[in-house]
């Protein structure tokens, strides 16, 4: 599996020192006519330090993406409704999302959150009433897939996302999905999971027609975001496309887009934890005009930007 020091190390980013504290901007211009009400689903907020510290037991430190910036972002690409992801850096402490939803507003930000096993049902219950639609769900740790312990887990998730109308995030190979499929076919909430499925092994690897078939069901979506975790055939990413036309093909009406801005590097060999870590050199612009030549049909382009994000999250 590619991993994200791979990404960074393959994609050569060379960073002069003032860039190396700035979260990347788009400047390649959208060239295509973005649908109102247009959906990014995956981004990530960064808060400034002294205000968002982050876990002790996090592996890097990325540098700061603001709501501002986000807002910036948004603004280039055209794009009016956004989904922010807490990311593992900040462990199960969602401050940073929370706070950047209520700077944007409800109606047009949503946020998908990271807890565990001691995260106080109060504040389970809080984060239903500010934009918290979904929780992200840790199944595999990258190495080591315990079915049994990952069944438990998942349906203690279940409880608690069905009590509050959220749905469930994974990011998971095809051959986890496989193992638990049964049980991921039951849910009783909506199932997501991030970079196009996982589908780095190509359309025939084991799983994958396991997550399609939940697809066709109705019950999973699946977001076509951040291909270069996947591949490192940027910037047009050739080997993920038989990807991504099987998945429009079982079902266009549960597929999502999102730019993974800030496109987060993750640790990188011999930097100190504490040291900043430059995110990848992504132009988001670049990868929505991907997303528009991969889906040229105008109506299957429009619900999977529009239409289905509002169905899913609520807008």
């Amino acid at each position: 599996m590619l991993t994200r020091r791979a990404v960074l190390v393959g994609l050569g980013a060379v960073y002069a020192a003032d860039q190396a504290w700035i979260a990347p901007k788009p400047t390649n211009q959208v060239d295509f006519k973005v649908p109102p009400g247009a959906c990014d689903a995956h981004v990530h907020v960064i808060g400034k330090s002294e205000e968002f510290p982050m876990s002790s037991a996090r592996d890097y430190t990325p540098p700061a993406a603001t709501v501002d910036e986000l807002r910036s972002v948004l603004q280039f690409l055209g794009i009016e409704r956004v989904i922010i992801v807490t990311p593992d850096l900040y462990g199960t402490d969602n401050s940073a999302t929370l706070a950047a939803i209520r700077t944007l507003g409800e109606d047009r930000a949503r946020g998908v959150a990271w807890i565990d096993g001691n995260t106080p049902t109060e504040v389970l219950d809080s984060m239903t009433t500010q934009g918290i639609v979904g929780i992200r769900v840790s199944l595999y740790d990258g190495k080591n897939l315990n079915p049994s312990i990952a069944a438990q887990h998942l349906q203690t998730m279940f409880g608690l996302a069905q009590k509050r109308a959220w749905h469930l995030q994974f990011s998971v190979p095809p051959f986890v999905v496989a193992a638990l499929a049964s049980q991921l076919a039951s849910s009783p909430v909506p199932l997501v999971f991030t970079y196009f499925g996982w589908a780095q092994g190509g359309v025939d690897q084991p799983g994958f027609s396991a997550l399609l078939s939940l697809v066709k069901s109705g019950l999973a979506y699946v977001k076509l975001s951040e291909p270069y975790r996947l591949s490192n055939k940027g910037p047009t990413y050739p080997d993920l496309q038989p990807a991504v036309g099987a998945l429009l093909a079982a079902n266009s009406d549960r597929i999502l887009w999102g730019s993974g801005w800030p496109h987060l590097s993750g640790p990188a060999p011999r930097r100190p934890v504490r040291d900043i870590t430059p995110d990848l050199p992504i132009d988001a612009g670049d990868l929505l005009n991907l997303f528009a030549a991969w889906v040229p049909d105008l109506e299957t382009r429009r619900k999977i930007l529009v239409d289905n994000p509002a169905r899913l999250y609520g807008f």
